[in-house]
């Protein structure tokens, strides 16, 4: 039987604290054969990424080391390589695609140059041999105009377009082992499919290994061969990708494959990895009967937000002589949500989606069209009246991190918008109202003094959304407000938004490129495509039988299907 391309034996990383070095990945153990794709799952700090750095000779010195075991590449330790030969492997025998191009792709200088660069340190092709290379990688990346993406600066590129300028670079130089480390994280599903889909033809057209990391199960399952499962730094199950998904034996496997929400049953709530664990999940489920009653109730009433005809359109300057380019972002949009529903609003990057979400809390303003709240026009508010207003309509931002201020404890924050709006007699009633709300969102009082940097990304997610309900708005657009969480903490936050819209009668926009979710929340969907309305019916109704090939794409590119 042949050599493995790439043996970890029985790795342990440490990473340094208070001059002791902690184990953070222990024992790990696998292998990666020529020719196969291996996908690691995990959640975030299961240990997936680190690994990969390991791989790469990349752990920062002094922070991170391997303080047992040994990284095999064609029988050779990485750890024990001099750093010269390290430089030499990484990006000719061993490369990766890191999880955010935006980051790691140089905004200053031309996508080409950046790729050219790679081949510029590796081989000892002429200026001109190169940019032909660098095109003809372009080309089997399926970059639309190679020529004109040569010589364009990264900002001016969509993210599906960087992802793929990236994959260029990683296989620049024909590499034997790929990383792909999340590489389509904060994709569209259609994107990510085309992605996944050009990942296996380059493997199968090259014969190089593939290693794809992700936190989602259903997704690796359509790229793996072998699946290997990491939790809090172990490896907890691997298997060929068939059996893991069909027939997973760890109950944090089963975890990962329940925790997203379902196309086929619509549960009342999400089993979560805490759920599994303790061995408390439940699967009582929201029978079609029971979802008709509720609808009957929600649409007899007095309609809350009406929007019609709706447009937005901006204006780009061509220079002194130019022509002004119009483009229309929302076009002749319109729809009713009424008070105590979600409405999903699902489309491709650059559908329009975010900037109605905009156009309705006022902080973009249509250039036509109505939207009527409560049967008031939001055009003839004064400025005294959309700062009342801001009050009843909130919303709940995707990145948490970034909208949350890094210098006030989480305590201020939240009830920072509550002196704004003289909401309460004074501090004390506030403080009070906050360590309420704290709970609610499944926080408690020992956080009210703690900075933003000191919890994790699902705990960031629940802060903003403690400090959108600290308000008691009536409507509050979620915008992409899941997107960027693992799995299991993605399944957490929809259950409260659930529970608060019971609780609080909330009703949402629920903004997202992630059909399954946005199935799982809605009560109506509206599927946009290029700022116009593709199509619009209830949620189940709408993925049984989708009428447009536009939403049929969408639906058939959804992970898992």
């Amino acid at each position: 039987m042949e050599q493995p391309l790439l043996q970890i034996n029985q790795v342990t990383i440490s990473a340094r604290k208070e001059g002791q070095w902690l184990p953070i990945v222990k024992d790990s153990d696998f292998v990666l054969h020529q020719n196969e794709i291996l996908g690691i799952v995990g959640e975030s700090g299961s240990g997936k990424s680190v690994t990969s750095l390991a791989v790469m000779g990349l752990l920062p010195n002094g922070i991170l080391q391997v303080t047992k075991g040994a990284i095999l590449f064609e029988g050779k330790d990485i750890a024990a390589l001099p750093q010269k030969e390290l430089q030499k492997m990484r990006g000719n025998a061993i490369g990766m695609i890191f999880q955010e191009p935006m980051s790691s792709l140089n905004p200053s200088l031309k996508c080409g140059y950046q790729v050219a660069e790679i081949l510029k340190q590796h081989t000892k092709l002429s200026a001109a041999q190169i940019k032909t290379e660098v095109l003809s990688l372009f080309e089997k990346v399926k970059l639309p105009e190679p020529e004109k993406i040569y010589n364009r600066y990264p900002h001016e590129i969509s993210g599906g377009q960087k992802q793929r300028v990236m994959i260029a670079m990683a296989i620049a130089c024909k590499p034997k082992i790929l990383i792909a480390d999340e590489p389509t994280t904060a994709l569209d599903v259609t994107v990510q499919k085309e992605i996944i889909l050009l990942l296996k033809e380059l493997q199968r057209e090259t014969g190089m290994s593939i290693i794809f990391i992700s936190h989602d199960l259903s997704l690796v399952s359509e790229i793996a061969d072998r699946v290997l499962v990491m939790y809090r730094g172990e490896i907890v199950e691997q298997g060929n990708a068939e059996s893991i998904f069909n027939n997973p034996q760890h109950l944090y496997t089963k975890a990962l494959i329940n925790s997203r929400p379902s196309l086929d049953v619509r549960l009342k709530r999400l089993p979560t990895i805490h759920d599994y664990l303790a061995g408390t999940v439940t699967k009582a489920e929201v029978t079609p009967q029971q979802r008709q009653a509720e609808h009957s109730k929600l649409y007899a009433q007095a309609p809350l937000l009406e929007v019609i005809n709706v447009e937005k359109e901006y204006v780009s300057s061509a220079g002194l002589f130019g022509k002004d380019i119009k483009f229309k972002a929302v076009n002749d949009v319109s729809f009713t949500i009424y008070e105590g529903e979600t409405l999903g609003l699902v489309g491709e990057s650059g559908c329009g989606k975010s900037t109605l979400g905009n156009a309705i809390l006022q902080l973009d303003k249509p250039t036509a069209g109505t939207i009527k709240y409560r049967g008031t026009d939001l055009s003839q508010l004064s400025a005294k009246q959309i700062r009342e207003l801001r009050k009843e309509i909130q919303i709940i931002f995707q990145d948490p991190y970034s909208s949350l201020n890094p210098r006030l404890t989480v305590g201020r924050a939240i009830m920072e918008p509550m002196q704004v709006h003289k909401l309460y007699k004074n501090d004390r009633e506030r403080k009070a109202k906050t360590l309420e709300i704290l709970n609610r969102v499944g926080l408690g009082a020992e956080h009210f003094n703690r900075y933003p940097h000191e919890f994790s990304g699902g705990q960031r997610q629940r802060i903003g959304i403690a400090r959108t309900i600290a308000l008691q708005p009536k409507l509050i657009v979620c915008d992409e407000s899941v997107s960027a969480l693992d799995i299991s903490v993605q399944a957490q936050v929809l259950n409260l938004l659930n529970e608060l819209k019971e609780n609080f009668g909330f009703t949402y926009i629920f903004i997202s490129h992630d059909l399954a979710v946005v199935k799982y929340m809605s009560d109506q969907v509206v599927v946009m495509n290029k700022g116009r309305i593709e199509e619009m019916n209830e949620a189940d109704a709408l993925y049984e039988h989708p009428q447009k090939e536009y939403t049929k794409k969408l639906i058939a590119a959804i992970p898992g299907r």
